[in-house]
């Protein structure tokens, strides 16, 4: 039988589609928070313009207790930008520009497959003063895995992290917005800060490109004192539109600040 040897550039096209079909699968949900082991879905009311959205009952009270964040200061009007990577589809270079531009800094949260693939994107984060955060080494769901399966999948894309730039993450975001009281004291206990969001829309599909006028208009419609506000970088949408949120936010009397500053 003859072996049949695949060009590694064929390879590396099928280890990205995998990549993105796997991280477009990824479903939240919402709904009551459980204080146990099971999946809970981050979950926020309808939004109103300029007010921020409440969480599920009992949420908040959950991440305070194991540290965890979604919002800041909802007396100050600061907001603060974070991306999420589970793959990179050419618009990071384009973000970073703008964000370099402006003077803003964000947390960006990969995955492995994000850090095996672009560690001069990563490299570039970091050079530009912005955060790189834990977004899991496969992006599994945290709470449906064992002690050891959670520790493994944030330990492992830490490690690499080391590695590759001789520094720790801090931040964690749950992949897929799924957390459990479990996942969220074993993460604390590894000495992680989970970050949720307060603001967020459907931006990762790329079926459903609407382009940077509707994108602008969603995130800007929304803006609303100390909010997290959540973007995937695979959205040329967001890629374009990145510019105008950040100067219609200033012309409203927003600042932009690093998520470091929640936590000190």
């Amino acid at each position: 039988m003859k072996k049949i040897l695949i060009p590694g550039l064929l390879l590396l096209m099928l280890a990205v589609n995998l990549a993105k079909i796997n991280y477009e699968n990824a479903t939240q949900t919402s709904g009551k928070v459980e204080r146990d082991g099971k999946v809970t879905g981050w979950g926020l009311s309808k939004r109103n313009p300029g007010v921020a959205p409440v969480p599920d009952p009992g949420a908040p009270e959950l991440l305070k207790e194991y540290n965890g964040i979604y919002i800041g200061d909802t007396q100050k009007n600061k907001i603060y930008i974070t991306f999420d990577q589970g793959y990179e589809n050419g618009y990071t270079p384009k973000i970073l520009d703008v964000l370099q531009l402006n003077d803003v800094k964000a947390v960006f949260f990969i995955t492995g497959h994000y850090l095996k693939e672009n560690r001069e994107l990563v490299n570039r984060m970091l050079d530009e003063g912005h955060e790189v955060g834990n977004h899991g080494m496969m992006h599994k769901s945290l709470p449906t895995l064992s002690e050891e399966g959670i520790k493994k999948e944030v330990k492992d894309l830490n490690d690499l992290f080391f590695e590759e730039f001789n520094k720790h993450m801090r931040f964690i975001r749950p992949p897929r917005g799924e957390y459990s009281e479990r996942s969220l004291r074993i993460t604390q206990e590894m000495g992680y800060i989970n970050v949720f969001w307060s603001f967020a829309y459907q931006d990762w599909l790329q079926d459903k490109i609407r382009g940077e006028d509707y994108a602008f208009n969603e995130v800007s419609k929304y803006f609303h004192n100390g909010e997290i506000i959540l973007l995937h970088a695979v959205s040329p949408d967001n890629a374009y539109a990145l510019d105008r949120i950040i100067k219609n936010a200033r012309e409203k009397g927003y600042e932009f600040g690093k998520l470091e500053e929640l936590v000190r």
